[in-house]
């Protein structure tokens, strides 16, 4: 067989919000298959075998069908390589720790040419996923080799790299479960949970709420337990030292046997337990030096270690830790008994969802030392039957929340709330967490500030935790959403003034409005861009202000298509045509019907408690009413329009003009507004007077009252305020003489 021509990846597209395709972020690509348009599936021998066996998971996939095995039934029948290499992208995403069941491929207009769309958390996964999937396809359909372990690793490490680590996930997957939107602030784990002045903010397990001083107090481990010792927190005695000859003379003083390690390190590093001799302390103390800014030596406490997380003065889940061992069999090193026996533990690994680490004999210092106690090297052979210490501490994953006995719970919340901490890691030491602490000689070792997650979410033993509902329900009351009223404008037909007058309304209802449409970006009333600001981004922007208490967003069919929605739901969704067609080639679009598909999202996303209004002058937007998970309101001048009158037939709400009055009409009731009469001139023509009756159904459907409606429709300024004239230029005069410091304090 000829080795066929490479699909071309015409145009990628990264659709970040609610789109013609998805609820969800999604990578939208166009292909253009070239000689392979003439070839489907069926017609390329070997090739469904071959992709087979390089992805056999495929045969999950229902596709179509409906049913497993449903994707291999269209490939074996003749499937075209677009939709093929949709499939390959997704298995790679799945094989890659990110699972993803959303895609779809469409023709388009041009012969050979497709859009083919997967969901996308992430945008440089997806288009890593892409590449790669091109890569496997081509490869599976030309009969050479390729390698899928590389391809799903090099996702893998964009997804390290890139999304969002275990511990934020789980919140974000907690707060979506809520409908609580979210916006991620940076390439890191810096996300926004809500809109607005209504939002929240978390770093990994950190939140708005989390002090900075009490941060600063749990970094500093000898002040954390001298604050948890005058409370009666029971807590090891200790002393911080500076040299190996100190660490020694207080390791005598304070008890044998001794604990040594950094005062404000963590995730256990340079940490050395159990010591006795002066040898032990002393090295113990070089290998704590480099962890931290000052070594601490404290009184060994003996029992398993156990980690707590407290979230909002309550403890939400515990986990206990096991030591880890070897045992010799004459033949093997250290070194490869703990890589044959620990690191092979498919719960252990190097990736961030990996509960347990990878213990590295050589790096690991902790290890080296304890190994040396035992006379033994890395490289060292034990002999057969030897059991030999490999680790003492990290391996904290063996879920034991319902054993907690109820004060060990009460004197753990203790200790976050003296430190000052929302969200707190307590790590305690203690033979049996089913019992007090005093009794056993148990003792609380540390209280950490941005605990991980993990060790809860995926024990190795035992039931998960939900602690990013815990975290969640902490930040947001029990009803929330973190939602403030979005209404978005979608359409060609006055939507910029739309915008402008709903806007105005809610701000005279009380509201800090943000408004971002064809005129500009405003705050409140105050005007800080001019330019077209209907796109994706300055509605981005509203929606992190934590000033804006509602937000009114234009969108053009065009930022639609290009970037989506910069929401994922909203309380009104205004559509007023289909108009625009013309301009929008480039998006395979030319007929206003097309429209439809695209213009839908707006009524997609709005809330079931929320409203859709929609022009009915055209029945295919006033049919979007059947789309919306809430209620509508149509709008037209004429009462007689037939999708008025079926809509009202139903008891449906519209806004209409009847015997000189605007109406709000529910069913065959009306209820006169006011008189058209009592409107400004600059309301009379029906290209002004449509976009009214969508304001004022905008505003009804937010339960503003018809007074404030009124007013707002007599004093808003139909017209922007021309710029103010570019003030002169002041003369440049010369540099002022350098201020002393003394002066530099006054003006500050």
């Amino acid at each position: 067989m000829s080795l066929k021509d490479d699909i071309q990846l015409l145009r990628i597209n990264y659709l970040r919000g609610p789109n013609i395709w998805t609820y969800r972020p999604a990578l939208e690509v166009w292909l253009d298959l070239g000689e392979l348009e003439e070839f489907p599936s069926n017609l390329l021998p070997g090739f469904t075998d071959r992709l087979v066996a390089l992805l056999p998971a495929l045969v999950e996939h229902h596709c179509g069908v409906g049913e497993r095995g449903g994707f291999l039934q269209r490939l074996v029948e003749g499937t075209w390589a677009g939709h093929v290499l949709e499939h390959v992208v997704i298995e790679l995403l799945n094989l890659a720790g990110m699972p993803t069941g959303f895609g779809q491929t469409r023709s388009t207009s041009q012969r050979g040419v497709y859009r083919m769309v997967f969901r996308a958390r992430d945008e440089q996964v997806a288009r890593c996923a892409l590449a790669q999937g091109h890569r496997l396809l081509m490869a599976a359909i030309n009969d050479q080799p390729f390698d899928v372990t590389a391809a799903v690793a090099a996702v893998r490490a964009e997804v390290d790299d890139c999304y969002l680590g275990p511990s934020t996930a789980c919140i974000v997957a907690a707060a979506t479960d809520r409908s609580i939107p979210h916006i991620r602030l940076n390439d890191g784990n810096l996300v926004q949970l809500g809109h607005g002045a209504r939002q929240r903010r978390i770093w990994t397990a950190e939140t708005e709420f989390t002090s900075a001083i009490a941060e600063g107090i749990a970094h500093d481990k000898d002040l954390t337990k001298t604050l948890l010792q005058s409370c009666g927190v029971p807590v090891p005695e200790g002393v911080v030292v500076d040299s190996p000859q100190a660490a020694w003379e207080a390791a005598q003083d304070v008890g044998l046997p001794v604990v040594v390690k950094p005062s404000d390190g963590n995730h256990g590093r340079g940490v050395a337990l159990d010591l006795s001799t002066q040898a032990d302390v002393e090295a113990a103390y070089l290998v704590a030096e480099q962890h931290g800014s000052e070594v601490l030596v404290e009184r060994f406490v003996r029992g398993n270690e156990h980690r707590l997380l407290v979230v909002g003065g309550r403890v939400v889940a515990a986990a206990r830790g096991s030591v880890a061992w070897v045992t010799g069999n004459g033949q093997s090193t250290v070194f490869e008994l703990v890589d044959a026996h620990i690191n092979t533990d498919p719960r252990r690994g190097t990736h961030e969802d990996a509960p347990l680490g990878l213990i590295d004999v050589y790096k690991d210092e902790a290890v080296v030392l304890d190994l040396q106690r035992q006379g033994l090297t890395p490289d060292a052979v034990p002999a057969a039957g030897k059991q030999v210490l490999i680790q003492r501490n990290g391996n904290v994953a063996i879920d034991c929340t319902d054993l907690m006995h109820p004060e060990v719970d009460h004197i753990v919340s203790l200790a976050a709330r003296i430190v000052g901490l929302d969200i707190a890691g307590v790590d305690v030491v203690c033979e049996d967490i089913s019992k007090p602490l005093g009794p056993q000689g148990g003792a609380i070792v540390e209280v950490n500030a941005g605990p991980g997650l993990l060790m809860h979410l995926k024990p190795a033993e035992g039931s998960p935790r939900p602690v990013g509902r815990a975290i969640v329900d902490h930040l947001f009351d029990e009803d929330a959403t973190g939602r403030i009223p979005i209404v978005g404008v979608a359409g060609t037909q006055g939507t910029h003034t739309i915008a402008r007058l709903v806007a105005w309304l809610l701000h005279l209802s009380g509201k800090r409005v943000g408004l971002a449409c064809r005129d500009g970006l405003f705050l409140d009333t105050r005007r800080i861009e001019t330019k077209d600001c209907a796109h994706w981004e300055p509605a981005h922007r509203l929606l992190i202000n934590r000033s804006m208490e509602a937000a009114v967003i234009e969108n053009g069919a065009a930022s639609i298509l290009r970037d989506g929605l910069a929401y994922d739901r909203c309380i009104v969704g205004i559509v007023t045509d289909l108009g625009g067609a013309s301009t929008l080639a480039e998006f395979d679009i030319t007929e206003e019907d097309q429209l439809v598909k695209v213009l839908r999202t707006q009524v997609d996303v709005v809330l079931a408690e929320g409203v859709a209004v929609l022009n009915a002058v055209d029945e295919r937007v006033a049919a979007m009413a059947e789309l919306c998970d809430g209620s509508a309101i149509l709008y037209g001048i004429d009462p007689l329009l037939p999708a008025t009158i079926a809509h009202r037939a139903t008891e449906g709400r519209a806004v209409i003009i009847h015997k000189g009055h605007i109406m709000l009409a529910t069913g065959s009731a009306e209820v006169p507004l006011v008189n058209l009469e009592r409107l400004t001139a600059n309301w009379t023509t029906p290209a002004q007077l449509e976009p009214i009756l969508a304001s004022i159904a905008a505003a009804w459907a937010m339960d503003i009252s018809p007074d404030l409606i009124v007013a707002g429709l007599k004093t808003f300024e139909l017209d922007l305020p021309t710029a103010r004239p570019t003030p002169p230029v002041r003369p440049t005069l010369p540099p002022a003489a350098p201020r002393s410091e003394q002066e530099d304090r006054k003006t500050d």
